[in-house]
Order: C-alpha cells, then structure tokens, then sequence
C-alpha cells in the first residue's frame, strides 16, 4: 500500500477536530483519505492510516461511518475501511481491512525491540512441555510439539522454525484479521486475531485477553479471561470462562468453567459451571458435564500429573477423575467420585463406581450395546457443524476408524483373556486387571456381549470402508500385502500412521522439512493417502478376523452378508434407543398432550 505524507491543509483540518499528534510527519496516509471522519484523538509514534470513505460499518443495530474518533493510537497499522471509536489506548497492532473496534479500555502489543515471547505449558502444570504458538500454528503443531518431548532434536527444530515465523508481523501477535469485530472490551494485549471477509471473528462484552492467538470465525464474548492460549477455528468462549495455557480445537465450545494447562482437540463442548479440566490431553469430540472435577494433584507430591481421553471422552455430571488417568475413545463415566487413577483400555464403554460393592464396573461397547442413536448422531453432527472454511487442521470424526478399531482388537485380547483366567480361577465375576490403581477388584459387565459387539464393530467398521468401492467383487488381494498399522497417532484431530508420524519427525530433525509451511503441507498429503490408507487398513482387519494373509471369494462374500445384518441392527437400534426416550412417561409428562410435545421437540 501507497503511503504519504499529510498535506498542510489536512494536518491544519485535523488539528481544529481536536486531534493532536506528537509529530505531525509521523502520521501516513493514502490518497483515499477523508480527514473530515477523524476526530478527537492522540497520535503517537508512527501511524499509517488506509483508505477511509464516507461508508458505514454495521454490526447488528451498530452502524459506524469509516473513521477514527475519540481514541490514543501509538505505533499502529489501520487498514482500508476501519471504524474505530472511543478505544482508550491502541498501541503496537496492524489492524486489518474493514475492521470494527469500538469502545477499548486498552489493545496493546509489545514491539520488535522489546517483545517477549509468552510460552505456553499445556498438559502439564510444571512446564515441561511448554509451547510458543504462533499465528496460523494448527492443534497438531501444537500437539506435536508438547507430545514428542523425548526428542531433543525435534524440540530444538520446532523452537528455531517458530521463531522465525514470529519475526514477520503477520504470524507474531500484533495483528488484527480483516473483517473483524471488538467492541466493549476491557484488555488485549499482546493477541493476534485471524479472519477474513467470509470466515470473521469477534470479541466484545468485557473481555480481558493476554498472549494468544485467535483462529478465523471464532467468537469471544461475556466477560471471559483467557491467557497464554491458542484458539482453532470457529471456537466459542464465552459466560465468565477461566482459561489459561491451553490449545482449544476447531469447532469447541467452552463457558462458565475452568480450563488450564490442556490440550483439547476439535469438537469439544464444555459449558456448565462448577466443571474444571486441568493438565489434560482430551481427543475431541467429547463433552465435560456439569460439576466435573478433571484433575487434582492432591495425590501427588508435584505438579506433575496428567489425564488423557481419547475421542468422544464424555463424563458424566460430577465426575471427579484423579490425575494421573487414562481413557480409550469413547469412554462414558456414570456420575461418581473416582477414589483412584484409572487407566480403561476397553473403548465404547461405560465405566461405574460401584460405591455399594466397593468395586469399579466396566461394561464395554455400551455405545453399540445401549445408545446406537447417540453413537451414530455424533458421528454425523460433528461433521455437520464443521463450520470452518479453511480447515488447516485435518479431522476425522467418524468414529468408527483406524484408531479406534485397534483399540477394540485389543480390547477383544483383553475380553478374551480376562474370561479365561476368571473361568479356570473360578469366580463368578469376570475381573480385570490394571484398570484402576489400588486393590479392590474391577469387574466386567456383559463381557460377552461386549465380545460380540466387538467383532460386529469391527466388521462394520471395515465394510464401510470397502464394500462402496468393491461390492460383490473381491477386493484386491494386495491390499493385504504388508503389516497391518497397529499404531495410529491422532495428531490434533487427524489420523497418522506412526510409521509416518516418525518419518516426518525425522525429516524435521535432518531439515527436508524446514519450515511450518513444509510441515503443514506433508500433513496436507498425509491427509490425501488417508482414505487409501483407511481402505487397506480395513481390508487387514477383516484378514485378522479370518486369521489370513488375503481374503478368497467365500470370506468376502461372507462378510459381505454380515454387513447386511450389522446394517440392519444398526437402524433397528437407533430407532429403539430413541424409541426408549419417546415412549418414556416421565418424559411425556411435563406437557399438556401430544401434540404440545411434537410442537415443542419435533
């Protein structure tokens, strides 16, 4: 952009408008300038104004002529059509085309000279995986990052890739997006925010924002307080939030809560009071219930403790789960106060303290078992409300995948396992081991059930995959060809095989890849051969089934007739778990009649 010098005449019109400048040639414009809509200000530093018009901003009821009234601006950037009106202090930012900012105690940014960088220490409350985000830094970077402490190397790498991206005003945290909106706002300070025309975010109602990063389309707003954090995109925090030295995945919700030192993945959803979650690793696609209590170091001497959920991690109301725990995908906690660390390997299941018994119960595949409809609507619906145009960070939210599907190969070994040590031991529960810390006994409900689920997860699981691209016709038997990839790394929301994740840490150490830019651009054709991955993969599932290296003509017709059954259990039970809440008396009876209901639920 062309800037110059303001004319005498200009300088002159500005001056009686009650605008006051420290230096005079300080101040640079374009050509497209109207003095006439800057009005009431203090000038400091070098300031570079862009094209103002006579046009209005609009936001809601909200419309403002193009301009800057009745604010202090000190070493800034205002793009082309900015409205900014009545901001107390505006120090260190380029502000973005059409921006609106409107009613600021105070948005200051450090400088080149005397920044210093604000690190974040997710996951962990004694900083040893500590963090420097940037503008444009992705929930898998950010994960990568605090994940792979052991190699030194590949922290050494990261840091010097990070800070250089942090040198241009673009990625550091002095800059508004265009198409943005901060209006009524108490502190920013030291913030990059991201948007666009298409994809704005927004920040307003008291908020008090120190050393972060905003993603495109993200939404802040009443009266939160967040520090040292990285947002994705389309995130919502909003109703007095508390949040500290977390990464917060695309597509997540938080308010009214507590949330420090985490890592959270994309589609997370925690917005009732009295719920915390501190040093925590959560997967995604999950939900904090009201009144959970995620993390206490009070049974250890340090800070120094973690949790980590896998996908679709939901507790229940008022779950208290004590650092340091674990959790396979889709576990589902029953209202409790956890007495020890957990470690539950079964996923899909549904974990119970039985108080009374003095016992912990773990019943797996609950989700196929009991709540079909539930499992398959939030498959659906976290891919309905992706929202994001951009989409830098790659998601699987099917959750049904490679991930989980090892994870129930090895939860089968386990049923299998555990049933026989209990038969020859002859108890009459069926008891596991290694799942809680302490001595009282972890049973297994429905184990056999759970088994067979399992085994039908597993083949609908891999018929998805295969049966719209082969049908009647036997898959290549090269698919088979190789080890199956028992090992996936879910890095920020997308799925990578392990092999994988090491070749490109690797080529980051060696410098192949030598720049984020690189970086995002091998996840991008990670992403591309993941259906291809995803296909041979499931092809190796159904092989471990049938205990072969490849499949013959009779198996792939046999498992073709079993996929009809699954299919068909499945739309039975999403009709019959549904069916249980719209013939349930109790639910029916807080509305006049029937057709109050339907009027009211749909």
């Amino acid at each position: 952009m062309k800037y110059r010098n303001l004319s005498n005449i200009e300088a002159e019109q500005l001056k009686l408008q009650g605008n006051r400048a420290e230096n005079w040639d300080n101040i640079q414009v374009t050509d497209t300038f109207n003095p006439a809509n800057i009005y009431g200000n203090f000038f400091g530093g070098k300031i570079f104004i862009g094209d103002i018009t006579d046009d209005l901003l609009r936001d809601g009821d909200l419309a403002l002529p193009e301009g800057i009234s009745n604010s202090m601006l000190r070493d800034c950037v205002v793009g082309n059509h900015c409205a900014i009106y009545n901001v107390k202090m505006l120090s260190g930012y380029t502000i973005g085309d059409n921006c609106l900012l409107f009613n600021i105690d105070e948005m200051t940014a450090s400088t080149d000279a005397d920044i210093k960088y604000a690190w974040l220490e997710p996951m962990n409350e004694n900083g040893g995986r500590r963090i420097l985000p940037f503008s444009g830094m992705t929930i898998g970077d950010a994960y990568m990052w605090a994940r792979f402490r052991g190699q030194a190397k590949l922290m050494e790498r990261l840091e010097n890739l990070t800070l250089k991206e942090l040198k241009g005003s673009e990625n550091g945290y002095n800059h508004v997006g265009p198409h943005t909106i901060i209006k009524n706002t108490k502190c920013i300070h030291n913030v990059a925010v991201r948007g666009s025309a298409d994809d704005r975010s927004r920040i307003e109602e008291c908020i008090v924002l120190r050393d972060g990063v905003i993603g495109f389309g993200c939404k802040l707003e009443y009266g939160i307080i967040a520090e040292r954090f990285l947002l994705g995109e389309h995130v919502h925090l909003e109703y007095g939030l508390r949040l500290n030295d977390t990464v917060v995945g695309d597509n997540s919700t938080l308010a009214r809560c507590e949330v420090g030192n985490s890592i959270i993945f994309p589609a997370h959803e925690q917005h009732h009071n009295n719920s915390f979650l501190i040093a925590a690793l959560v997967m995604g696609q999950s939900n904090i219930a009201a009144g959970g209590t995620l993390g206490s170091n009070h049974n250890s001497r340090t800070a120094d403790n973690e949790i980590s959920g896998g996908r679709g991690f939901w507790p229940g109301l008022c779950v208290s789960v004590k650092h340091s725990s674990r959790f396979a995908s889709y576990c589902l906690l029953a209202k409790a106060d956890y007495p020890a660390e957990l470690n539950i390997t079964l996923p899909f299941a549904l974990v119970n303290n039985n108080a009374e018994k003095n016992r912990l119960e773990v019943m797996p595949a609950y989700w196929w078992l009991y709540n079909m409809y539930a499992m398959d609507r939030n498959s659906r619906k976290f891919a309905a409300r992706d929202k994001r145009l951009y989409k830098a960070q790659h998601v699987e939210f099917d959750n049904l995948a490679p991930d989980t599907a090892e994870e129930i190969i090895i939860g089968r070994d386990l049923l299998h396992m555990w049933t026989e040590e209990s038969y020859r031991e002859g108890k009459t529960d069926i008891e596991a081991h290694g799942m809680e810390k302490g001595k009282r006994k972890t049973v297994i409900l429905k184990a056999g059930e759970g088994y067979k689920a399992y085994y039908d997860m597993l083949v609908y699981y891999a018929m998805k995959n295969l049966e719209p691209v082969y049908g009647n016709n036997l898959p290549d038997a090269t698919l088979g060809d190789g080890e199956r990839t028992t090992h996936w790394v879910n890095i920020g929301g997308q799925l990578i095989a392990e092999s994988d994740m090491k070749q490109m840490i690797s080529d980051i150490e060696n410098g192949a890849l030598d720049s984020w830019g690189a970086i995002h651009k091998r996840f991008d054709t990670l992403w591309d051969d993941y259906t291809t991955a995803k296909q041979k993969h499931a092809y190796q599932v159904l092989c471990h089934l049938s205990q072969k290296k490849s499949l013959d003509a009779a198996e792939w017709a046999m498992y073709n007739s079993e996929y009809q059954r699954i299919q068909q259990y499945v739309n039975d039970q999403k009709v019959l778990s549904r069916k249980k809440d719209d013939q349930n008396e109790f639910r029916h009876m807080t509305y006049w009649n029937d057709a109050e209901m339907n009027a009211v639920l749909g």
